[in-house]
């Protein structure tokens, strides 16, 4: 059985990641990077993966909103 984290938790990890991978700080660059690379950590963690993009997916896919029958996010383009 694998464990994931709560779907509200998933939503924030989501947004946090996609707003430190947007772009790193100019002027705290390596905090920036640091802080990005604790929230990857932590995503992986919470979904019971270790690739970045796939946690991102399952993340997606079980985060508020997400159609329950919709697979499209993990299906691959």
């Amino acid at each position: 059985m694998t464990l994931i984290a709560h779907p509200a938790v998933l939503r924030d990890l989501i947004d946090e990641y996609e707003a430190l991978a947007a772009g790193p700080d100019k002027v705290n660059g390596a905090q920036a990077r640091q802080c990005l690379d604790d929230v990857t950590y932590t995503l992986c963690v919470a979904t019971s993966l270790r690739d970045t993009d796939a946690a991102l997916a399952a993340a997606k896919h079980h985060s508020p909103g997400a159609r329950p029958l919709d697979n499209s996010v993990l299906s691959s383009s």
